[in-house]
Order: structure tokens, then C-alpha cells, then sequence
């Protein structure tokens, strides 16, 4: 039986905290057809098929929780939606977006699942979803699929738009401090915190790299002269102008000497170890192809090692080797560098490799090389003829521990005298454990940017953790680089509580974005005058440099359909669970549903932030023991169950007394202020007014605001927004009744 395609209903990215988890996903409506009457162990062979053609599905635990849970699960029977999530998994993984997170769960329509995948880019979780759908069908129906190429494809779009593996060290290690990032565009440029507290990287390069510094360390000429007027070794050498005036240099500076371009970078155009005329002649050529001019200068015998400075800091080294292969009598060089070098599993041509594949039509130098050893690229070597093809390139092994704490110095030190706050320092020495002076070792280059694959995936030796190094010094210790966020959750009177909480921030002097439906303000700026209680809006604020507090309106229809613009807030806010019935297009349909919903603004709440929740709501109520916090209750009555409770147990709320808020903790209670008559007086309108201006008040207090600035705060609010004409929150207030 040939059983009909997966058909995909809606796909919907969630770009922050949502109900499924914390992380960016994406979701599914599958719809599966009449493969809802047949769960795999009834579709002969799949379980065989799958296994053989994805055999890492072995590690996918399932909820079995044990290495091969899936494959049980598979074999005992479980639907094509569950399949679905599993095998998008694991096309994910072998991609090179390593993720573990999923979920297949059914909606109230037979045959229709809700299929979710942890997405760490949306557009290749995308192609990975609709691989994994053509896969499992023709796992289902018994067809060929070209598995390996499927695979191929993916990781070739992975590479091309993800992050490169230098920026992923770094935006990982910021993510293991709980420091959030942004990418802000299609490169490798990330923003690590909001607002404020932000800083930026672009792959190892940060928004403290001096424009300046990364001018001169192109200037290799320029360079030398700094380091050299500061007492550090450098190669004497000198700018020339045309091949004969670089055989004039090489003869003054004594042979051999090396040629290189003043401004080009990765070894391109360097000729090493240089000892006659037409060498350097041709050499001047080559260099002069890759950069704007020529440096002529002492050749340093030794090996090309790389310090990586970040701060001030030497945090890795790396040695390099020299490039040779061995004839065999029968192929020529090009042939040789194929088979000996290019095949090198740690070769490649994107930037997870931390080698380049040698071309030698890139690679002018390497063909000088040859040549001073009466080869050309045609050659054929004798059998076990070793050929050099490079001293230089090979940046491999770890030697971090070796490096003498002189020369940890020098390097430290001529990050310092260029500028850089992280820095590549090359030094040519023939033992890094001794001091540079005692072998007539120098340094050759300063780079901006270093790459950082070399030190992250070693060919010997143990990696090093120098993302962790970059975001240690973006954010010393106890830095997180979070600015305060209030989230206020739930259906009504949401608007009004981020409104006036926004205002009681601007009351501290702080500067405030606001982003809720009647617009995104900063401070009592419009900035956009619509519905801005969106993910897209929430993040320009986010990346705002002049913001210091954000406040954001989270509706459930939001939480559901794009997910919550911060990862996680200080100040959690929900006011209700009402209004299920509106969300059936999302699936949703009674009060235990929307609970799930709302919780999400509460899951979020950091460990030193607070919960802020309606206390005369049961199902809002509840939320209290998910909060990582602190909780605060509000309501109209301290006789109200959860805030008769939770005081009695030592805890905060807010009610109250004769139009007095009053602030209990435990059974002290202290006076916070006296609220303004309602405009709305009498009635369950009035009561949903007092509710809303106890909520905002908690997330106050929760801050930390002054009781005379809240005071004060609330007259001020409650005046412009009602003593002169109806506000839009009011007028909505009246066409509902």
C-alpha cells in the first residue's frame, strides 16, 4: 500500500520563549492522513529502512530515557508525526546544528499533530523538516532515497548561512554565563546583552577593537616600526619599490631574508629563507599580487607559532609545521598535494576546517618554493623524495603550556602597543619555551580578527576554551549584560499595567522602551504608532544602545504565534487567564490550555526577579510555583485564599484597604499609597481598574522604586491619562460594555 504524502498546514517560526520551551523553535501542523490507521510497526520494513539509512537515530533517546529509546519506541509501534520530529532531529545534527529538543503531540483534530524541533536557524531547520518529510515517506513506501546527498546539501546551507565556528565559541560561551545574543545580520556580527548592558562581536573581533589598531596591524611596515621603537624583536627589513630595489634590500639586511606584501594576510605571498637574486626577484612579484606593497626583511629561522591575546592575556598558542610530501615515482606534485595534504580530514573549505585545501594556482609562493628545489607542479618525485611545499601555514598544535613567560610578554605586550583587545601574535622561534633573545626569535605579524579554529579543534594537543576568554573580558565576573525587563502577560488591562510601569521607570531618571499595543515609545517618544506587542518590535528594543529598561506586552496570541522577544526578565506579569475562546486557531479551547500559555511569562522570570500575579485569579495563581523568584500577589482583598497563604508563609503581597495599597510582607504591613477615584467607578470595570494600577505597583516594588517616586507616579499617570479626555485604554473599556 503507497500511503499519501505528509502534508504540511502551517509552519511557524517561535523566535524566543514559548509554550513548547526557552529556545527559538519551529512548529508544524502536519496533517498525516490516513497514516493516522497505520503506526510504524504495521508498515513492513520502515523500522529496517529508517535504521539503516539514519543508523545515528540509535542515540535519540526518546522518553524512554536511554540510548535507543527512538528505535524502541519505532519498532513498538509510534505514529509518522513522532517519526517526523525525530528524524528532522537528526537531519539537524548532521547538518552540524547539534540539538536534541522536540515534540510531537496531537491537536483536537484526528490526524492533525503539532510537530516541534529546537531551531538554531530557522531557514535550515526549515529544509531539514521538509528532507525529513521526503525521507520518512519513502521510508514508508519503500522508495530510494539519496540519503548521503540529502545530507550533503544541508550541511552545505548550514555552512553558508550559520554562524562560522569562531563566533559560535564565543556566542556558546556567552550562552553558558546566561548572557543572551542577538545576530544582527546574515554575517557574524552578534550582539551579546540588551540595551545598554549590550556589546558586539563580529567573529573574533569586538566593539573595543580600535579601528585604528586593526589599520596598523594591516600595516606590516608600520608594525615593525611600533614594536621595534617599544624594544620588541622584530626582523630588520625595509618597503621596496621594484625587484631589483628588493635584491638591494636583501643584500643590506644580509641572506637570507623573506618577501612578503605589507597588508595581506593568512601567509598569502610569503617567500621564506631566500638566498638569491632572481629568488627575491621573483618573490617581489608574487608578494606584490597579494598586497598594495613589499616588505623585504631578515629571514628568522625557527617555526611560526601564533599567541592569541585577548585583554592583555595570553590565552592559547599554537605551533605551525612545515608542508612536504613524499614522492612515489608516479604522480606529479598537483597530484601528491591531493592525496598527502588536501586529503587531511582537518582540511576543507569552509571555516569549520582549520586547514585551507593548498591550490597552487592561489598559491604563487608554493610554486617559488619548487622551483629553488628544481621542481615544478608537473614534477614527478622520486619514490620516498620528500619535497618541501611550505615552511609556513600549518598552525596545529597546541603548545599553550610550553610558552616560556617571557615570551607570554613580548605577545601581551605587542597586542598592547598596536592596540588590540584581542590579537593574533605571530612569533618565529625554533623552541617557545625559551626566551626569544637567546635564539634571536621575533615577531613577525600583529592580526585583528584572529581566526579561532586552530586553538578550538588542535591536531594535537587540548583544545582551549578562548570564546570563553573573549566573553570573560566583554563581561567580567558578575556582569551579565542584562538590562531590567518587565513582562506583563494576559488579556486585559495589559496595555494600561506596561503604561504605567513605564512611566514609574521614567520617574528613576532611567531611560524606558515601551513596546505594548498602542505603539513602541522610548521614554514618552512614539516611535511607532500600532500594535507593537510584537517579537519584531520587542527586539529593536533589545538592541537599542540607549535603552536601560525595557517593558513589554505579551499577549497569549503572541506567546503562541511568535514567541517572547527577551529569552528571560525580572519582572513577570500576568493579570488573567481569560479569553481561551479566542485562541482557537491556535488550538487552545479551555482555561488548562491557556494556563500553559501564560506560564511562560512566568517560567521566565530570572532567580533574583519576581512573579507578579493576580491573586484572585485561581488558574493565575497557580503560576506561583513555577517561578524561579520571588512572588508577589496582588488583589482588591486580603482575604483573598492566595494572599491569606502566601502571607502566611513569609511572603509579599499587595491589596487593598479603604482605597490604600497596602505592602505585606508576611503579617508587617506597610502604607504605599492612595489611589485616585476610578474613572470607570462602580462595577466590575472599577474593580478591573484597581487590579490593573496593584499590578503595576508590584512590578514596582519589585524593582525597587522609590514609595514616594511610585506615589507620586501614580497621580501624575492617572491625571494624564484621564483628567483631561478619555484615553484609547478607556474608550476600549466603554465599547466592550
Amino acid at each position: 500500500m503507497k500511503y499519501k504524502d505528509i502534508e504540511f498546514l502551517r509552519i511557524t517560526p517561535l523566535r524566543g520563549p514559548n509554550t513548547w520551551t526557552y529556545r527559538p523553535i519551529i512548529e508544524a501542523w502536519v496533517d498525516i492522513g490516513d497514516l493516522e490507521d497505520a503506526p510504524s510497526n504495521k508498515i513492513p520494513g520502515l523500522y529496517e529502512r529508517l535504521s539503516a539509512w539514519l543508523p545515528s537515530l540509535i542515540e535519540h533517546r526518546c522518553s524512554v530515557g536511554e540510548r535507543g529509546g527512538f528505535l524502541q519506541r519505532l519498532h513498538e509501534g509510534t505514529w509518522a508525526a513522532h517519526i517526523l520530529e525525530h528524524v528532522t532531529l537528526e537531519l539537524q545534527n548532521l547538518a552540524g546544528q547539534r540539538t536534541g529538543f522536540g515534540k510531537a503531540r496531537q491537536t483536537s483534530k484526528r490526524g492533525i499533530y503539532k510537530v516541534v524541533v529546537r531551531s538554531r536557524q530557522e531557514q535550515v531547520t526549515r529544509e531539514c523538516l521538509f528532507a525529513a518529510r521526503d525521507l520518512l515517506m519513502a521510508a514508508i513506501n519503500d522508495t530510494s532515497f539519496a540519503v548521503p546527498g540529502t545530507v550533503e546539501r544541508l550541511r552545505a546551507l548550514a555552512d553558508r548561512i550559520c554562524l562560522g565556528p569562531s563566533t559560535t565559541s564565543i556566542v556558546d560561551a556567552a550562552t553558558e554565563r546566561g548572557i543572551p545574543s542577538i545576530r544582527l545580520n546574515e554575517g557574524n556580527l552578534v550582539q551579546l546583552g540588551y540595551g545598554i548592558r549590550q556589546r558586539r562581536i563580529w567573529t573574533a573581533e569586538s566593539d573595543s577593537t580600535s579601528a585604528i589598531a586593526e589599520s596598523i596591524s594591516r600595516d606590516k611596515d608600520l608594525t615593525k616600526s611600533l614594536l621595534s621603537a617599544c624594544g620588541l624583536p622584530v626582523p630588520e627589513g625595509r618597503i621596496v619599490s621594484s625587484p631589483e630595489d628588493a635584491w638591494e634590500a636583501a643584500e643590506e639586511i644580509g641572506l637570507p631574508v623573506a618577501v612578503k606584501p605589507t597588508d595581506a594576510n593568512h601567509a598569502r605571498g610569503v617567500s621564506l629563507e631566500l638566498t638569491l637574486r632572481e629568488q627575491v626577484e621573483a618573490a617581489y612579484h608574487v608578494a606584490l599580487t597579494e598586497g598594495s606593497e613589499v616588505l623585504v626583511e631578515r629571514y628568522i629561522p625557527g617555526i611560526e607559532h601564533r599567541m592569541l591575546v585577548v585583554g592583555g592575556k595570553l590565552v592559547a598558542a599554537a605551533r605551525g609545521e612545515t608542508t612536504s610530501v613524499v614522492g612515489d615515482g608516479r604522480a606529479n606534485i598537483v597530484q601528491l598535494i591531493d592525496s598527502q595534504i588536501n586529503s587531511d580530514p582537518r582540511c576543507g573549505e569552509d571555516e569549520s576546517f582549520p586547514l585551507e585545501p593548498l591550490q597552487l594556482d592561489k598559491a604563487p609562493e608554493v610554486v617559488l618554493t619548487l622551483q629553488r628545489q628544481g621542481f615544478t607542479p608537473e614534477s614527478i618525485p622520486p619514490a620516498g623524495k620528500k619535497v618541501l611545499i611550505a615552511l609556513t601555514g600549518k598552525l596545529a598544535d597546541d603548545v599553550t603550556d610550553e610558552v616560556h613567560p617571557e615570551v607570554a610578554e613580548v605577545a601581551t605586550l605587542a597586542a598592547r602597543v598596536v592596540g588590540l583587545d584581542i590579537a593574533g601574535v605571530d612569533i618565529v622561534a625554533e623552541d617557545i619555551s625559551r626566551p626569544l633573545e637567546s635564539q634571536r626569535g621575533a615577531i613577525v605579524e600583529v592580526n585583528a580578527g584572529p581566526g579561532l579554529l586552530m586553538h578550538l579543534k588542535p591536531a594535537r594537543g587540548k583544545p582551549r576554551p578562548v570564546g570563553q576568554a573573549i566573553v570573560d573580558n566583554l563581561f567580567p565576573p558578575g556582569e551579565s549584560g542584562r538590562m531590567p525587563i518587565v513582562g506583563i502577560a494576559g488579556s486585559r488591562g495589559t496595555t494600561l499595567v506596561a503604561s504605567l510601569v513605564s512611566w514609574l521607570l521614567q520617574l528613576t531618571g532611567k531611560h524606558v522602551g515601551l513596546a505594548c499595543q498602542d505603539g513602541l515609545f522610548l521614554d514618552k517618544r512614539p516611535v511607532e504608532k500600532k500594535n507593537c506587542a510584537t517579537w519584531a518590535a520587542g527586539q529593536r528594543l533589545l538592541i537599542n544602545r540607549s535603552v536601560e529598561v525595557a517593558v513589554f506586552e505579551n499577549s497569549a496570541a503572541m506567546i503562541l504565534g511568535e514567541g517572547i522577544a527577551y529569552d528571560r526578565c525580572l519582572v513577570g506579569i500576568v493579570t488573567d487567564a481569560s479569553g481561551a475562546e479566542t485562541l482557537a486557531d491556535h488550538d487552545i479551547r479551555d482555561a488548562e490550555q491557556l494556563f500553559h500559555v501564560l506560564r511562560t511569562q512566568v517560567d521566565i522570570v530570572l532567580p533574583e526577579g519576581t512573579a507578579v500575579l493576580n491573586a484572585a485569579d485561581p488558574i493565575v495563581a497557580r503560576m506561583a510555583d513555577l517561578c524561579d523568584g520571588e512572588v508577589v500577589f496582588y488583589g482588591l482583598g486580603q482575604e483573598l485564599p492566595a494572599i491569606a497563604a502566601h502571607r502566611a508563609k513569609g511572603g509579599r503581597a499587595l491589596f487593598l484597604r479603604d482605597n490604600r495599597v497596602m505592602l505585606a510582607s508576611g503579617s508587617v504591613e506597610a502604607l504605599m499609597a492612595e489611589l485616585p477615584r476610578s474613572p470607570a467607578a462602580g462595577g466590575e470595570n472599577e474593580a478591573e481598574w484597581f487590579e490593573n494600577l496593584l499590578a503595576g505597583i508590584g512590578a514596582a516594588a519589585a524593582l525597587g522604586i522609590p514609595i514616594e517616586l511610585i506615589r507620586v507616579g501614580i497621580e501624575t499617570f492617572v491625571r494624564d491619562q484621564y483628567g483631561k479626555k478619555p484615553s484609547r485604554v478607556r474608550e476600549r473599556k466603554v465599547a466592550n460594555q
